[in-house]
């Protein structure tokens, strides 16, 4: 199915910025929803963004909208999490998800059918 490589993380310091980005192969990548979670040391894993097929639908964890954003380039085959403000709280590993819908607006991870591996992001206090 849809094969997903995130990127991006690394170690950095409180306020400053990241941006990971998502590539995607397998099915078309302009027909699926996509979506960014994370999951920190001993929590669940929980959402952070989504967006819909073309872009323009966007959904934010509400504590996040603001300092997160959300995008994509189908004509790259890439989604886009760009984080400023950055808090050690951010700390977790971000994983890109894939829907098998064009539009997916539940934030549970069953809903969720692709996964990447993660990429780790350390924010220093």
């Amino acid at each position: 199915q849809v094969r997903l490589v995130e990127s991006g993380g690394g170690l950095v310091q409180t306020g400053d910025s990241l941006r990971l980005s998502c590539a995607a192969s397998g099915r078309a990548f302009s027909s699926n929803a996509k979506a960014w979670f994370r999951q920190a040391p001993g929590k669940e894993r929980e959402f952070v963004a989504a967006i819909d097929w073309n872009g323009s639908m966007t959904a934010y964890e509400r504590s996040l909208k603001g300092r997160f954003t959300i995008s994509r380039d189908n004509a790259k085959n890439t989604v886009n999490l760009q984080m400023n403000s950055l808090k050690p709280e951010d700390t977790a590993v971000y994983y890109c998800a894939a829907s098998n819908r064009a539009t997916e607006e539940r934030t549970g991870v069953m809903w969720w059918t692709n996964w990447g591996q993660g990429t780790q992001v350390t924010v220093s206090s």
